[in-house]
């Protein structure tokens, strides 16, 4: 029927009015940004300095100020391929069971004889017993201590392998839990690198997972790919040890179970560590930047329960020894334990400056990387470059836009302008569903906006071809609108659900860039819809009652 309801009449100009509102803050992007960057500073509780509260003031706080994020190729910003070396992993897990397998072992000593732990490639445990003959009991002790496999893949399946070889039992992970670990570890990287991205405030970062170890990361508006690198590319593992001494010598052998370890200050200096931590940085639940007695730049930390109760009990034992703090393999800082520290809380001092212990408390806060990482592919795109995509995507759509618009009003005159006004609050309506939705922008994406100013008079061709026929059988300009759009209907469905269906493909299948032109692409479809069917019409029957046309000219 050409009649709409009041309340359908209602409906589409306020879903209209409210496109246009939404998309509006997209019109004004750089005030409308700054606006959202100081509101997001203060109330990260930032002081209120006069450049900031002027750029809040930019843009009234009661109009809509989502934005349409740019990708990475639009604003410029830093593109890295990561791989992690998840077998690293493999010797820290193997080294935590350690204690409980030297506990096992030593209950059974008038068995089995004494017990050493031996040097072992990283991805096993190997340990000796001074009675050769009873291997296969040790052997069976230490299967007793194994664990089923936490995983829907391992169900069944134990989390370690032991065996006797040449005399020593060999304990390392078993297939099922290092298939496992590999999936904690990509899992764990990929939510701390997101974690420390965050921190810095970065928009709308693609991060995710490419293969069985590699991690994708794109950060749009960052400076440079080494900026980022610094930024996620540092392990951040953070152990405190106990010092057995001091040496100068790179060649010094630390001992069994102890490691030599550079000094950050003084390179020339090294420290013979005790290999097992006392605590560790897994252990932190908070690190914040401060400066120590003396005004220097310092962070300060505080351990959970668990890590305080171990921290508070080992300075309370050794009093007047030093105690050091190792940053990735490097004693950033060896105070002499003065008293006892309780409540898991302290200081880590050095040679920072506000920006490096600012950034090593960001690190800390978001944890450390269970296991380093190789890179393997760095690119930088600067923001000039992404300033001129930005402007061949507006050529790009300008053109398209003018085209169809100048088709349409030659092929169909008033009918044509309908589907002109249709056309741009289609667009509008694309953007104003790509900021509420907080989806981002790329270049794919711009080339499906393009497509769907195409596909979207589609509709309006079909439906304006179709009200032409029958005009033919004079039926009255009434009666042959509404035979337009109700046998037009159903093909509109079908080419448009098809193609939507395709766009979901696309997305699910798809990455990056194919998505971003698959969220466009869908998106257009759904609006192209709304505008063709039911904006169009609803001019049209505005137009009709107003004018009452004996003939009409399609």
């Amino acid at each position: 029927m050409l009649q709409f309801s009041i309340w359908k009449k209602t409906v589409i100009i306020g879903v209209c009015i409210l496109g246009i509102a939404l998309s509006a803050p997209n019109a004004f992007y750089p005030r409308v940004e700054r606006h959202n960057d100081a509101a997001k500073e203060l109330a990260k509780g930032m002081p209120q300095t006069p450049e900031r509260m002027a750029a809040l003031a930019a843009w009234p706080s009661w109009l809509p100020s989502d934005l349409v994020n740019l990708g990475l190729d639009l604003r410029g910003g830093a593109h890295l391929l990561a791989e992690v070396k998840v077998e690293q992993v493999y010797g820290a897990r193997l080294d935590g069971m350690w204690e409980d397998i030297r506990d096992a072992l030593r209950e059974a000593r008038d068995t089995i004889g004494t017990i050493r732990r031996q040097d072992s490639p990283p991805d096993e445990l190997r340990i000796s017993i001074s009675k050769p003959d009873q291997i296969e009991k040790a052997v069976e002790i230490v299967r007793g201590l194994a664990r089923p496999v936490v995983s829907l893949t391992g169900i069944g399946a134990s989390d370690i392998a032991v065996t006797a070889e040449n005399g020593d039992v060999v304990v390392k992970l078993s297939e099922a839990e290092q298939i496992a670990t590999d999936t904690r570890t990509m899992n764990q990287s990929l939510e701390i690198i997101r974690r420390r991205v965050d921190e810095v405030g970065t928009r709308e970062p693609t991060i995710q997972r490419q293969g069985e170890r590699r991690i994708l990361i794109e950060v749009p508006g960052i400076g440079s790919a080494d900026e980022l690198k610094a930024l996620i590319g540092t392990t951040a593992k953070l152990t405190f040890h106990a010092v057995v001494r001091k040496t100068n010598d790179p060649n010094t052998n630390p001992g069994p179970r102890n490691i030599l370890v550079p000094d950050l200050e003084n390179k020339s200096e090294y420290f013979v560590l005790v290999q097992t931590p006392v605590v560790t940085g897994d252990e932190l639940v908070d690190a914040q930047p401060t400066f120590d007695q003396n005004g220097r730049p310092a962070v300060s930390f505080r351990f959970n329960p668990s890590g305080g109760r171990k921290f508070g009990q080992y300075t309370a034992e050794n009093i007047g020894s030093p105690f050091a703090i190792v940053l990735d393999n490097e004693v950033i800082s060896a105070p002499v334990i003065q008293s006892h520290i309780a409540g898991g809380s302290g200081i880590i001092t050095g040679r920072f400056s506000v920006e490096e212990s600012t950034q090593l408390a960001v690190l800390l806060r978001a944890g450390a990387l269970p296991a380093g990482m190789d890179f393997l592919e760095e690119r930088t795109i600067g923001p000039q470059l992404g300033q001129d995509s930005i402007e061949a995507g507006r050529i790009a759509t300008t053109v398209a836009f003018i085209a169809v618009l100048t088709f349409m009003f030659l092929s169909y005159g008033l009918f044509g302008v309908f589907a002109n006004v249709a056309l741009i609050l289609n667009v509008t309506m694309i953007f104003a569903l790509l900021s509420v939705i907080g989806a981002t922008l790329t270049l794919p994406g711009i080339a499906g906006i393009v497509l769907t100013i195409g596909m979207a008079v589609d509709a309006n061709v079909l439906i304006f071809e179709r009200i032409r026929e029958e005009l033919k059988t004079a039926r009255g300009p009434a009666r042959a609108i509404e035979l337009g759009y109700e046998k037009a209907f159903s093909a509109i469905v079908d080419a448009n659900v098809t193609t939507l269906i395709a766009a979901v493909i696309l997305f699910v299948m798809g990455s990056g860039p194919v998505r971003g032109f698959a969220i466009t692409l869908g998106l257009g479809i759904i609006t192209s819809v709304f505008t063709a069917i039911w904006v169009t019409r609803l001019m049209i029957s505005i137009w009709f009652d107003w004018r009452r046309p004996r003939q009409i000219e399609v």
